[in-house]
């Protein structure tokens, strides 16, 4: 019987992964995995993990995976066994930063035949990396203050990407308080940095705004080592485009 109840997910194996709660994007950290036996012995052919966010559609609200792996080395968990794995996990360069309506967290799972696969998931918050951490410095710099920011699914512009993150901030003080209404900015991953698409949305009158015609884009791109002028360089795009 116990076998039975254990192909259930009632008294079967159970999986729990610790790591840091915090993390950057682009490093590594190790983490444990800890596995506790249930009611029955049971076959586990591999613990898979998924790093995964979700994203805004015309239509609901869908989840993406960002990375998955996984330990391929069966085992054998016995009845209360308890057994821990160290783990190294990449988080992607081009992870979202959780800001905003973001979340970010990752499913842990123990892939067991002919059962329902025990499973944990972690809640994350991912910090930028050194290249966003400027441009939202530069931003800041610049009057700007965030109001939100999600990820959306993607439109033709950026056929190459399912979803992108959005970042919409508003002039508070600076150059643009009072000239600008807001300020969006999309980043593309890219191999070695991103792509920045930005939305500079002027002051405008009713029929300005009726058509669109208080909306001018620009797109940038952000490099390494494009820190120092990254204030200067994101001026003169918003400049440009009032």
């Amino acid at each position: 019987m116990n076998g039975v109840l254990s192909s259930l997910g009632i008294g079967a194996a159970t999986v729990d992964t610790v790591l840091p709660t915090t993390l950057t994007a682009g490093e590594s950290v190790d983490a444990r995995v800890d596995v506790t036996g249930g009611n029955d012995a049971q076959e586990v052919d591999s613990i898979y993990f998924a790093l995964a966010t979700s994203y805004e559609t015309d239509e609901s609200r869908r989840t993406a995976k960002i990375d998955t792996f996984r330990i391929a080395d069966s085992f054998t968990i016995e009845p209360g066994e308890e057994r821990s794995h160290t783990v190294s996990i990449d988080v992607p360069y081009h992870t979202p930063v959780t800001m905003g309506r973001t979340s970010v967290w990752l499913d842990t799972g123990l892939d067991i035949d002919w059962a329902i696969d025990p499973d944990d998931r972690d809640e994350l918050e991912i910090e930028p990396d050194p290249l966003r951490r400027a441009l939202f410095d530069a931003v800041d710099s610049l009057g700007f203050r965030l109001r939100t920011a999600e990820c959306e699914a993607t439109e033709s512009l950026f056929s190459n990407h399912r979803f992108v993150q959005e970042f919409e901030f508003v002039p508070r003080s600076g150059p643009f308080a009072g000239e600008l209404d807001e300020l969006e900015i999309v980043t593309l991953p890219e191999d070695d940095g991103f792509d920045l698409v930005l939305e500079v949305d002027r002051r405008g009158g009713l029929l300005a705004e009726q058509f669109d015609a208080d909306e001018r884009y620009d797109r940038l791109s952000l490099r390494d080592g494009d820190e120092a002028d990254l204030e200067r360089t994101l001026r003169a795009a918003i400049e440009r485009n009032c």
